[in-house]
């Protein structure tokens, strides 16, 4: 098994055996039951999926609860593909924590929506320097300036880096360092960064570029 789901509990830190502060993130990963098994005969390819905290019957549709009754579990709130090569070597019911995707030491690709900041302007959304702000400059010390367009193309051209609606996207960062996991209670301590906020849902997936 090579992926989880799991919840940001929010940045720490822990200090190594030389006294240096590493800034972590707290992740609830799993455990997670397996839903669905998908195989390369009725399927065309072999996949599993699973599903994530679990929730009350009330909250869930007809269609989706008639989903989980088949697996025979509880309705859940988050769920998920993973592409596995052998799919027979898992069951409907199947209870997976994070002792079985990562441990101590090993390297993790982490997925999850950004922060949504709403509409931005250049200098937040693509680090622009700004104009001057010198005497004699109007009030343009954030705008963008000149976009280059002309009577030749007369056109803007597409992905011209402009204010617009900023994060809030799919983002994955790879090779992230595995620095601690507690199985008994579902936690895993990954080093740095994690995408979104607080509370948010995120992928955990064994790294596919296995760097440093």
């Amino acid at each position: 098994m090579n992926a989880i789901i799991g919840e940001k509990l929010g940045m720490t830190q822990i200090f190594d055996s030389e006294n240096r502060a590493i800034p972590v993130t707290a992740v609830k990963a799993g455990p997670v039951v397996v839903t669905q098994i998908k195989r390369l005969d009725s399927d065309g390819y072999g996949a599993i999926q699973i599903a994530f905290k679990e929730m009350t019957a009330a909250k869930v549709g007809r269609p989706a609860t008639g989903h989980f009754a088949k697996a025979g579990v509880a309705p859940h709130r988050h769920v998920i593909e993973v592409r596995v090569d052998n799919p027979e070597a898992f069951e409907l019911g199947q209870q997976i924590t994070i002792a079985d995707v990562l441990e101590v030491g090993k390297k993790a690709d982490i997925t999850g929506i950004s922060k949504g900041k709403g509409f931005a302007g250049v200098m937040k959304r693509h680090n622009f320097k700004g104009q001057g702000a010198g005497h004699g400059v109007h009030k343009v010390h954030r705008a963008p300036g000149s976009i280059g367009a002309c009577a030749t193309p007369a056109r803007v051209f597409k992905g011209k880096r402009m204010p617009g609606r900023m994060g809030g996207e799919q983002i994955t960062m790879m090779n992230i360092d595995v620095i601690q996991v507690d199985v008994e209670r579902n936690l895993v301590l990954l080093a740095g960064s994690v995408p979104g906020p607080k509370g948010s849902i995120v992928v955990l997936r064994e790294a596919v570029k296995k760097h440093g």
